[in-house]
């Protein structure tokens, strides 16, 4: 079912995740915009179309990012903390926590047992995954960061480094280096689904194609990576 950890060695061990389709079998920011669509916050018929373009060039590594998540984080700015967080709260309930599989715990418990320090890093942004990590049991997370106005609520624009292609290695780079570590000094895996991640991928001493996208998967098949098939295999 999971793929055996590697050995314990003398170097600090880091086992690193993408999030969507990598320990969810779904896509969390997507299914947020659905989410929203379903609360009536949105135009089905408008919104729809639109979240479903920028998914497909996300897939296909074109995504705009920056109008991505203004669009992405319009309802929620609208609607104000209080009422986000109740929405998110009953996304937990009836999206997420579902779709939480016990491949997923085991994979995570796994690491944890071999004294590994688990990061998710994922480029969808930090108000849709935080509770989605709180409830994998993962405290270090790398997530698109949002920009916040005096009040504390987010402006629709990004906080730095977005957590994408290279931009995970940059912030991995960054975390290493606050923790007076750097990628030599460690032993790193990193679990990811999509060709998005193959910068990361190629970076790690461990990667694993997990769940691959067909692409992602011929160039593992290629390059003698792992492949994980923790869930069915991408459509």
């Amino acid at each position: 079912m999971t793929a055996p950890v590697a050995t314990p060695s003398s170097r600090p061990r880091l086992a690193l995740f993408d999030l969507d389709h990598t320990l969810l079998p779904l896509d969390s920011d997507y299914e947020w915009g659905e989410f929203t669509i379903r609360l009536g916050w949105r135009d089905a018929a408008e919104f729809g179309r639109r979240n479903a373009q920028f998914y497909a060039d996300y897939q296909a590594g074109r995504l705009d990012v920056p109008d991505y998540v203004r669009f992405a984080t319009e309802a929620v700015r609208e609607r104000g903390p209080e009422a986000a967080a109740q929405a998110h709260q009953r996304f937990m309930r009836e999206v997420i926590a579902p779709a939480i599989r016990p491949e997923a715990r085991a994979l995570l418990a796994e690491h944890r047992a071999a004294g590994d320090t688990v990061v998710i890093i994922t480029a969808t942004n930090e108000f849709v995954t935080t509770p989605i990590a709180q409830a994998l049991g993962v405290d270090e997370l790398l997530a698109l960061q949002l920009v916040r106005d005096a009040s504390g609520w987010f402006t629709g624009d990004i906080l730095g480094e977005a957590t994408m292609r290279e931009g995970k290695v940059r912030r991995m780079d960054a975390w290493l280096a606050a923790r007076g570590l750097a990628w030599e000094t460690v032993h790193s895996t990193f679990y990811s689904d999509s060709m998005n991640d193959v910068p990361l991928l190629e970076k790690v001493n461990r990667p694993v194609a997990t769940n691959p996208d067909a692409r992602l998967r011929t160039l593992a098949q290629a390059r003698g990576w792992e492949i994980l098939d923790l869930f069915s295999p991408h459509p």
